[in-house]
């Protein structure tokens, strides 16, 4: 286990508009505020979404479209920078019309007709560095 404190935080609410892409959207956020590394959380709803499942034996994504209006139940993630861009990793859990759920890791996402993040800037660079084993961008402390 590795472990890293934070003593300089900045919070901040971000509230994405009908249309906006989620990714995209929370990149361009950080690019602009030089966020380094932080944490984010979400609640509000999709109009459609790409989501993932890793799959160990093929070290691969299988990509899972989820092309419907969704409840965003739960959404969480982090920001890193991988060389000088921003990279988020962001798992969901997505509740659908029926009360059915499906959740896993966040590709894309459109938002309808709202999301509301609240994002936590450490205030401190966070690397994510690609594993030879896996090909996955972990983080590096």
């Amino acid at each position: 286990m590795k472990a890293q404190s934070f003593t300089a935080q900045r919070d901040h609410l971000l509230v994405l508009d009908p249309d906006d892409e989620f990714v995209a959207s929370l990149t361009d956020f950080a690019k602009k505020n030089r966020i380094e590394g932080g944490s984010f959380s979400a609640i509000g709803a999709f109009q459609e979404a790409t989501i993932a499942y890793w799959n160990w034996d093929t070290k691969k994504y299988e990509h899972i479209e989820v092309p419907e209006q969704v409840e965003v139940l739960a959404l969480t993630g982090s920001i890193a920078r991988a060389g000088n861009d921003p990279k988020l990793h962001a798992h969901v859990v997505l509740g659908r019309r029926d009360g059915s759920t499906i959740g896993g890791h966040l590709v894309r996402a459109v938002v309808r007709p709202t999301l509301e993040v609240f994002m936590v800037d450490f205030g401190a660079r966070l690397t994510r560095r690609k594993d030879q084993a896996t090909g996955l961008w972990l983080l590096d402390l």
